[in-house]
């Protein structure tokens, strides 16, 4: 039949809606089948389930529902465990850069002398700061101008983009070092215990090395590393060990010496008169003065011992310049400088440039006897002769009276 046509009875009447569909239902009355005579719409079935037609319908529904996710979970168990094959065969390119300047959990990376391009690459991506060795790489390679980066270590983030740490590493701003403030006339322990603040490295990782003081240069006849350790400010780069720490001190100590023309069979002696000097000077101005007060006493016939308060303090395992006189008598202490003739087994401190060259250079002058007089200005008297010294005594001893408070 055309498509166009109306459809039409035997009579060639066109059939009415009723006759198609059965009686309209638009006044919500049920109609009759015009053939079988049964009510339309049919009623409802009388069990109140739905007609078979319908639940096999809402069952395969559910059937379709499951494979789906079974063929999903399927095909996510492929991408996982084939990814990169499957972004072979279908050609998606898988990303080798992350997107931002991190997720925010901090990272050292440290460049060395003599990093190349590569080995910053490298490094990065061992640190997970960026996804893959060629981000970063690559990026290097596309730079109109090559960078240059400054040895030293640099607070990163995981999970940064390539240029994001281009950006941190160009920038010298960005090196971050540990400072650390050695005082002159600091002695080892003082010494040791403030790199390990400094630094954050345990203090029992520089006694250990501190022990095997010679493998620094330090000759086997010294009784420590005790005066070898130069005093000055230190910037130590993150990553650095207690072993190279002291090895920069120790070189950087021999470099005074050896600038000052001291001989390498001289340095153990000088060292040690110069740390003398440098607990007992007070003022630098005074230092050539007290370096010539004790060669004067080391030089009489018979020689005079130096009595050096600091030297006995020191090998009692003190910092004070007072001493009693149990400790003054006690002639077990090699560093006791009241009881044993000549200089120390060792020096007491670290000594800096001002001492060392006070030792070589010494003023011009008889003194042999030295008193502080002023323990807030350091004011030293220094006396030819045995009577100016008592007189010199007497007035350190009313400063003290007039100041009980007075912490040395």
């Amino acid at each position: 039949m055309p498509a166009t046509e109306r459809p039409t009875s035997a009579d060639d009447e066109p059939l009415t809606v009723d006759q198609l569909f059965g009686p309209s239902s638009a006044d919500g009355k049920r109609g009759t089948d015009p053939d079988s005579g049964a009510s339309w719409p049919p009623p409802p079935h009388p069990s109140g389930r739905p007609p078979r037609r319908r639940r096999l319908w809402l069952i395969w529904l559910w059937v379709l529902v499951v494979l789906l996710a079974l063929v999903g979970g399927a095909a996510a168990a492929v991408w996982v465990m084939f990814e990169d094959q499957v972004r072979q065969v279908l050609g998606i390119e898988l990303p080798n850069d992350y997107e931002g300047t991190g997720n925010g959990e901090a990272v050292t990376v440290t460049i060395v002398s003599g990093d190349v391009g590569g080995d910053i690459a490298t490094k990065l991506e061992e640190a997970g700061v960026t996804m893959t060795y060629d981000a970063f790489y690559d990026l290097l390679v596309a730079q109109e101008v090559q960078p240059t980066f400054m040895p030293g270590s640099y607070p990163l983030q995981k999970e940064m983009s390539a240029q994001s740490a281009l950006d941190v590493l160009a920038n010298p701003a960005n090196v971050a070092t540990s400072r650390v403030l050695i005082t002159e006339g600091s002695t080892l322990p003082q010494t040791l215990a403030s790199l390990s603040e400094g630094t954050g490295l345990p203090l029992s990782d520089f006694e250990a090395v501190a022990a095997n003081y010679t493998a620094f240069g330090v000759p086997a006849t010294a009784p420590s590393l005790e005066g070898w350790l130069f005093p000055a400010t230190y910037e130590f780069e993150p990553g650095v060990t207690a072993q190279q720490i002291l090895q920069t001190m120790a070189d950087r100590m021999l470099q005074s010496l050896d600038a000052a023309g001291v001989a390498v069979a001289d340095r153990q002696r000088v060292l040690t008169l110069a740390s003398i000097v440098q607990k007992e000077g007070g003022s630098i101005e005074d230092f050539p003065i007290v370096a010539r007060l004790f060669l004067n006493r080391l030089a009489m016939t018979p020689p005079m011992n130096l009595e050096s308060d600091a030297t006995v303090s020191y090998g009692t395992g003190g910092t004070s310049i007072f001493t009693t006189d149990e400790e003054r008598g006690d002639a077990s202490n090699l560093y006791n400088t009241y009881a044993n003739p000549g200089l120390p087994v060792g020096p007491i401190s670290a000594p800096g440039d001002d001492a060392i060259n006070a030792v070589l250079n010494p003023a011009v002058g008889d003194w042999v006897y030295m008193v502080l007089v002023n323990g807030d200005t350091g004011e030293t008297k220094f006396s030819v002769t045995f009577a100016e010294h008592e007189a010199a005594v007497l007035e350190w001893q009313d400063w003290i009276r007039a100041n009980p408070d007075w912490d040395n």
